[in-house]
Order: C-alpha cells, then structure tokens, then sequence
C-alpha cells in the first residue's frame, strides 16, 4: 500500500504540502521513495491521483487514483493491480477524507550514483514529472 507522509504542522496553513511514497500500490505511476507534491483543498475530479485518510485507519494517509464519485465520496484504486488496499477492499471513501490532490512526483538522486555533469542532466530531465490523470500518460512519464 502506498502511503503519504505530509510534511510537520501542514494544519490550515500552505495549500501545497509535500508527502513521500511508501509501497508498491500506484507503481509504475508512483514508486516507493518518490516524493509527491500535493495541492491540499484542490478541485477533484475522477482520474486524479489523491492523497487521502484510509476510512478503516484515519491516521494513515494513502496515495490512490479516483475513479468515480459515488454518493458522498470516492472509489479508489491503486494503478498496481496486484496490490491491495483500495476501494475493493474498503468500498467507498468518504470525500472529507480525500485531502488533497498529487500535481508532481519527484525522485530522489539515488545515493552513491556518480555525480558526472550527462547523469545529473538526465536526473533534472527525469526526476520531476506532472502526475497525470491519464493512468497510461503517467505510465509513459515514468523515469527509468
């Protein structure tokens, strides 16, 4: 399950915060490690990828997709089929849990990587990409 930490004392405050991925559930889209930065408060709408409270343990935050709105809330799905944790598990997310939605993902340099001038280029090339709301854009945004 992919799950998002936000940053300390987030409260009422900016209305962008950042969160990390931890898990496997939005791969190829998300990847444990990448860091997201989140619009808190955003127009939601279905194809978004979200950061939300977990409706069975709200202390939790999880990163999903929205696919639909259903009465009052969400249904959710992570990109990863294979993984678990979503809407098919906890049906539908009320929509005062859905806090915010993700607008970029960033990946970190990965440690002990050479530093050379070509592969710091192609890390500022790859590593911050817009999250799309097209599951397959995203797929193809995907750095390697």
């Amino acid at each position: 399950m992919a799950d998002a930490r936000p940053e300390p004392g987030r409260g009422a405050g900016p209305p962008f915060g950042i969160a990390e991925v931890t898990g496997v559930s939005m791969v190829p889209t998300l990847l444990h490690g990448d860091q997201l930065l989140v619009h808190y408060g955003a127009r939601l709408r279905p194809g978004n990828v979200a950061v939300l409270r977990h409706p069975l343990q709200q202390d939790l935050l999880i990163v999903k997709r929205l696919i639909e709105r259903q009465g009052g809330g969400w249904w959710v799905l992570g990109d990863n089929p294979d993984a678990e944790g979503d809407s098919r598990v906890f049906g539908v997310v009320p929509g005062e849990l859905v806090l915010g939605r993700v607008r970029a993902r960033y990946r970190p340099v990965t440690p002990g990587r050479q530093r050379s001038a070509g592969v710091v280029l192609s890390w500022l090339f790859s590593a911050v990409r817009p999250v799309s709301s097209v599951r397959s854009a995203s797929r193809r945004l995907r750095a390697r």
